[in-house]
C-alpha cells in the first residue's frame, strides 16, 4: 500500500482528501497535519511514500515544508494541492524538491490518478500547470548556455561546422558516419530551437561571448 500523509490547514478540504484517499485500497492514509511545524516533526519518523500539502499554511509554507523535509529524507515525494496557479508559487515548489503540483479544483479521480502517477515515478501536474512549466522553459531555453545546453559531441560538430568544415569532413575528422553528423546537427536545432547552421554558429558565439 502506499503510505499518504496530508498538510491542510482547512478542516472540510482536509476531510474531502481523507475520503478520496481511504476509498481506494491502493493508498494508506497515515495522518493528517494542520501546519508545517507538525509535520515536519513527524514526518521523518511517519516515513510516508507520498505527502499532499497546501502551499498556504499558518506559520511555515508547505514550500517550506517540503524543502526542509527533502534535505533529511530525500526520498520522501510531495505534492502540492493549491489554489495557486502563479509562476513563482509553481517554480519555488518544484525547486523546493516538490514532484507534482495539482490544483484544488481537480476531480477526486484526477487526484488518485495523480497520487499513483507520482508513486510510479511521475511528475503529476495540472494541465494547466504544466503548459505554464513547459512555456517558462521555452523562454528560459534561449538564455541558458550553449554549453549546458548541448552534449560535449553536439559542441564538438558545432564548432567543426563554424570553421566551415563539410559534413564529409566533420565525420571524418570525429570517426562517424555523415548520417551520425546530421543527427548531431538535427538534435542541436532542436535543442537551441534553430533553423539551420548559421543561426546555430551565430547562437554558439553570441552565447559563449562575456
Amino acid at each position: 500500500m502506499i503510505g499518504i500523509c496530508i498538510i491542510e490547514d482547512l478542516i472540510d478540504i482536509q476531510k474531502g482528501l481523507q475520503s478520496i484517499i481511504e476509498s481506494d485500497r491502493r493508498f494508506h492514509l497515515l495522518k493528517c497535519f494542520s501546519n508545517a511545524e507538525d509535520a515536519i516533526s513527524e514526518l521523518p519518523l511517519l516515513k510516508p511514500d507520498i505527502v499532499l500539502t497546501d502551499i498556504n499554511l499558518p506559520g511555515k509554507t508547505g514550500i517550506e515544508c517540503v524543502s526542509e523535509i527533502k534535505a533529511v529524507v530525500p526520498e520522501m515525494l510531495f505534492i502540492m494541492f493549491t489554489i495557486y496557479e502563479d509562476n513563482d508559487q509553481v517554480f519555488d515548489a518544484l525547486k523546493a524538491g516538490s514532484s507534482g503540483y495539482i490544483l484544488k479544483n481537480t476531480s477526486p479521480e484526477k487526484i488518485i490518478e495523480a497520487l499513483v502517477e507520482l508513486h510510479e515515478g511521475g511528475s503529476p501536474m495540472t494541465p494547466k500547470i504544466a503548459r505554464k512549466v513547459l512555456n517558462t522553459f521555452n523562454k528560459n531555453i534561449n538564455q541558458q548556455p550553449v554549453t549546458e545546453l548541448l552534449s560535449k559531441r553536439e559542441l564538438e560538430v558545432l564548432d567543426l561546422l563554424s570553421k566551415g568544415l563539410l559534413y564529409k569532413e566533420i565525420a571524418d575528422q570525429l570517426n562517424i558516419s555523415i548520417s551520425t553528423v546530421k543527427r548531431h546537427l538535427n538534435n542541436i536545432y532542436s535543442k537551441l530551437q534553430v533553423q539551420n547552421k548559421i543561426e546555430a554558429v551565430n547562437k554558439l558565439y553570441n552565447k559563449n561571448q562575456g
